[in-house]
């Protein structure tokens, strides 16, 4: 169940059936209140978060600047480098969400070589489609 989901996210899409096994040994399965915020603008991320349910709402500086759902993703920066957040990440909605560390994701480095580079190239195409 839980290889289905991450295979429904465009993020792990391409992956293979054993890199999605090894994914999902990596990644916790939390639920948050509605009104909670998940990452603030400005900290430090440490984690990659896929909504599995609920919606949540995007805040830079304070304003709504998108709304989230099943299947979107946020703070994948995390994985790659100890960043600033970009915005505020709220629940509009109680979530089910699946949370991966970057500890996490270095031990999934090194137990399926090639990964990050795969992780990476969704990254970069993602901040393609937003810059654009």
């Amino acid at each position: 169940m839980l290889q289905a989901q991450l295979k429904a996210v465009p993020f792990f899409s391409g992956l293979s059936k054993r890199e999605l096994d090894a994914v999902a040994r990596e990644v916790d399965e939390l639920d948050f209140p509605a009104g909670r915020e998940l990452i603030r603008q400005g900290e430090f991320g440490h984690e990659f978060f896929v909504i599995v349910e609920g919606t949540a709402a995007v805040l830079q500086d304070g304003a709504e600047i998108a709304e989230m759902s099943p299947g979107d993703f946020f703070g994948e920066l995390a994985l790659l480098d100890a960043e600033r957040r970009t915005a505020t990440v709220r629940a509009t909605s109680p979530m089910r969400v699946l949370v991966m560390t970057r500890q996490s994701f270095r031990a999934l480095d090194r137990a399926v070589p090639g990964i990050h580079a795969t992780i990476s190239e969704a990254i970069a195409q993602r901040q393609e489609r937003s810059a654009g």
